[in-house]
């Protein structure tokens, strides 16, 4: 599939133009399914929090948005952790040091992006960029913050989380553990 999409894009663009190497260096399985499986972490939140605001907190209780939007973001950061490590990045190892590594280092990138989501809107609003996209005034600043946001936890994820580390790579950190 991402190679027909791959020769469909190059049909149009030819290969070695300024436009068919960014495609060839971006249109690529690994950043193909980081996309395709960050857009089902988003539907995963949105259905836990639809869930549990119909089911469960009924309510309309001050802070009770919060708590549901807090546990629906630890699912989708538990789902988006299982598909990036297994299908995107290919590490299959569960060796408890590979995996605590990996789980401990993509949750605190989560957390530092998370942070970032909540704050940078606004500083960026203040410096300025308050244009409004949608009739939302400060859209363009969380749009370009999300931005950031995909890049690093992308670039976070494949050099850090699920890199190689001391020797070991994406999917052979069973090959290191039985070394050690």
């Amino acid at each position: 599939m991402i190679e027909k999409l791959r020769a469909a894009l190059f049909r149009i663009f030819k290969k070695d133009s300024a436009a068919g190497k960014i495609i060839d260096r971006v249109v690529t399985e690994e950043i193909m399914l980081y996309i395709i499986f960050g857009v089902l972490t988003t539907l995963v939140n949105y259905v836990t929090t639809i869930i549990l605001k119909r089911f469960i907190f009924t309510a309309e209780k001050s802070g009770e948005f919060t708590l549901v939007n807090a546990i629906a973001w630890a699912v989708s950061v538990l789902f988006a952790f299982f598909t990036n490590k297994l299908f995107v990045f290919k590490s299959k190892s569960f060796k408890a040091k590979v995996f605590l590594r990996e789980f401990l280092s993509f949750v605190a990138a989560r957390v530092l992006t998370g942070l970032m989501e909540i704050f940078l809107p606004e500083l960026l609003m203040k410096a300025g960029l308050d244009g409004r996209l949608f009739g939302v005034k400060g859209m363009i600043a969380k749009l370009a913050v999300s931005v950031f946001v995909i890049i690093f936890n992308y670039v976070f994820s494949k050099l850090v989380s699920f890199g190689k580390k001391s020797g070991e790579g994406a999917g052979d950190g069973d090959k290191q553990e039985e070394k050690e």
